[in-house]
C-alpha cells in the first residue's frame, strides 16, 4: 500500500485526481487509515449467475483517499489473516478485479485512467474491455503495472465463469489469456498485458530483460508482440521519509555537504547493537528480504568475508521459507559473541532507518531486482552501494572504477554482475579498499551518491506523459 500511496501523492501534487481501490484485508494496518466510513453499503457483485453483497468503506491512508471493498460472502475472501498464499488466490483477486469495475460502474466513477498492479489485477482490463465497456465505461483506459513477472496468476476456466466471462474457447486463445505454456491455463497476467491499453515494469533494464531475457518468465514472446506498449519506468522513494535531513528515527541529522552527524549515527547504531566502537574498521550492511531473489548465499557468504577484511556487518532481514530462517538462526547464535557482527532477524522500521545512516556501504547481491530500492535509499544516506547489475540496480548504480557511461564524478558505487563469492569479494574489496586507504576518495562517493534525485518527481512526470497518451487514444 506504501508504494501506491506514495506514488499517489506525487501525481495528486501535479494536479491530478487520485483515488485507490483495495480489498479490505482484515489483518491490514487498519492504525495507518484515517475516518473510515462507509462509502457504499449495498454493492452486489455478479458471480456465477448470481451476486454477492459487499460493503465498500472508505478511508485516508498517509492522506491518499482509499476505498476498501468488503464482501459479505462464505468465501471468506479476505479474512484470512494474510494477503497472498492461499490455494484459491486465482478467485479471491479475480472476484476483487469485477467488484472493483462493478463499483466504479454503480457509482458513477468514471476514472480517465485505471491503474493496476500486478496479476492479482490482470483480469480488471479484461473484463472492461470485454464487459464493461459497453455498460457505459468505454471512455476509461487502463495502465498496468508489473513488478513480479514470477508470479502471474495461473488460473483454469471455473475464474471466467465467476467473472461473466463466459466464451472459454474464446478465452483458452494464445493471443488472449492462454499461459504461453500450458494450454489448459489461462494467464492472468499475460490477459493484462494482451488488454491494458499501456504496460510498464519498475525499471527500464528489468523491461529489456523481461523482454530479451529469462526476467519474462515465458512471458516475452507476449511482451514482443505488445512491446509498442511497453517500456520500463524506475520506482521513487519518498525523500520525506527517506532522508538524512528530515529523518526523526535517527539522532543526528545531517547531509551531503556536512557528513559529521553520520559518524554520530554510526556510533549510536554500534551502541544500539553492542558493536565494537573502533574507528579502523567499516560498518557494511543489509536489510530486506532472505529469500532466493535477494542472493540470500551471497548475503550469507558477505557476513564472513567482511569479517575476513576486518569489517564490521549488520544484516536486518526476515526469512521466507523456513530452511533459510533456521539457516540464519544457527549464525547468528554462532556469531552471537563476535563484537563485530549483529545478526537482527526480523523487520524494524525505526533500526533500519539507524543502519542506513550509521552503515558505511549496503549490499544488494541479488538474482534479480525489478527495481530495488534498498539501494536508492542508501545512495540518498551516504551509504555506498555494492550491488550486482541487474534490473533496477543498473539503473541506479554506477561503478566507480569501471563504468564507462558515465564520467567519474558520476559515479556512486560498485557493481559485480556474477553469482559467484568470487564477484561479490571483489567488490567489496575495492569499496574496503577505498575506505581504509582513501578516505578522503571515499566520502566523495558516497556524496556523488546523495547528488542523485530518484524521488517520485522524475517517474511521475513519466506517468503523466503515458496517462495523457493512452487517454486521448
Amino acid at each position: 500500500m506504501t508504494l501506491f500511496t506514495v506514488s499517489s501523492r506525487e501525481l495528486e501534487n501535479r494536479g491530478h485526481t487520485v483515488e485507490l481501490i483495495l480489498p479490505m484485508y482484515d489483518c491490514m494496518r487498519y492504525d495507518h487509515i484515517w475516518g473510515l466510513h462507509d462509502a457504499y453499503r449495498d454493492l452486489w457483485v455478479p458471480w456465477y449467475g448470481s451476486a454477492i453483497h459487499c460493503s465498500v468503506l472508505c478511508g485516508w491512508v498517509h492522506g491518499r483517499l482509499c476505498f476498501f471493498i468488503q464482501p459479505h460472502s462464505r468465501d471468506n475472501f479476505f479474512n484470512r489473516g494474510y494477503y497472498y498464499g492461499a490455494d484459491d488466490d486465482d478467485m479471491r483477486f479475480v472476484f476483487f478485479s469485477k467488484a472493483a469495475l462493478e463499483f466504479l460502474n454503480v457509482s458513477n466513477k468514471r476514472p480517465d485512467v485505471i491503474h493496476c498492479h500486478d496479476w492479482q489485477t490482470g483480469l480488471i482490463p479484461v473484463l472492461l474491455f470485454e464487459i464493461y465497456k459497453w455498460n457505459g465505461m468505454a471512455n476509461q483506459r487502463v495502465m498496468y503495472t508489473i513488478h513480479n513477472f514470477k508470479h502471474q496468476g495461473i488460473a483454469g476456466g471455473s475464474a471466467l465463469q465467476g467473472s461473466g466471462l463466459n466464451n472459454e474457447s474464446y478465452y483458452f486463445d494464445y493471443d488472449r489469456l492462454q499461459d504461453n505454456f500450458n494450454p489448459f491455463a489461462l494467464n492472468l497476467m499475460k490477459g493484462g498485458i494482451v488488454y491494458a491499453n499501456y504496460v510498464t515494469t519498475v525499471s527500464p533494464h528489468h523491461a529489456w530483460e523481461a523482454h530479451h531475457g529469462n526476467e519474462g518468465y515465458g512471458l516475452g514472446h507476449t511482451l514482443h508482440l505488445h512491446q509498442d506498449k511497453f517500456s520500463g519506468i524506475l520506482n521513487g522513494i519518498d525523500y520525506t521519509i527517506w532522508n538524512p535531513e528530515v529523518d526523526r528515527y535517527i539522532p543526528h541529522s545531517y547531509t551531503k555537504d556536512d557528513l559529521t552527524g553520520k559518524a554520530k549515527n554510526k556510533k549510536a547504531l554500534r551502541e544500539r547493537l553492542l558493536l565494537r566502537d573502533d574507528p579502523e574498521k567499516p560498518l557494511i550492511c543489509f536489510i530486506g528480504r532472505l529469500d532466493e531473489q535477494k542472493g540470500v548465499h551471497l548475503v550469507h557468504h558477505a557476513i564472513y568475508h567482511a569479517l575476513y577484511r576486518d569489517a564490521q556487518f549488520v544484516l536486518l532481514g526476515s526469512a521466507t521459507e523456513s530452511k533459510i530462517n533456521s539457516w540464519f538462526w544457527h549464525e547468528k547464535n554462532f556469531l552471537s559473541e563476535n563484537p563485530d557482527v549483529h545478526l537482527e532477524l526480523g523487520f524494524n522500521e525505526e533500526l533500519s532507518h539507524l543502519i542506513y545512516a550509521g552503515a558505511d556501504m549496503i549490499i544488494v547481491p541479488s538474482n534479480f531486482e525489478p527495481c530495488g530500492l534498498t539501494q536508492m535509499i542508501g545512495l540518498k544516506y551516504g551509504t555506498v552501494p555494492i550491488v550486482r547489475g541487474v534490473g533496477g540496480l543498473i539503473d541506479t548504480v554506477f561503478d566507480r572504477d569501471y563504468d564507462e557511461t558515465h564520467p567519474p564524478e558520476k559515479r556512486n558505487g560498485y557493481v559485480f554482475y556474477q553469482t559467484d563469492n568470487q564477484a561479490l569479494e571483489s567488490a567489496m574489496d575495492r569499496a574496503i579498499g577505498l575506505w581504509r586507504y582513501d578516505s578522503e576518495a571515499f566520502e566523495q562517493l558516497a556524496i556523488q551518491g546523495m547528488e542523485y534525485d530518484y524521488s517520485w518527481n522524475h517517474p511521475g512526470a513519466a506517468y503523466v506523459e503515458l496517462y495523457e497518451r493512452i487517454r486521448h487514444k
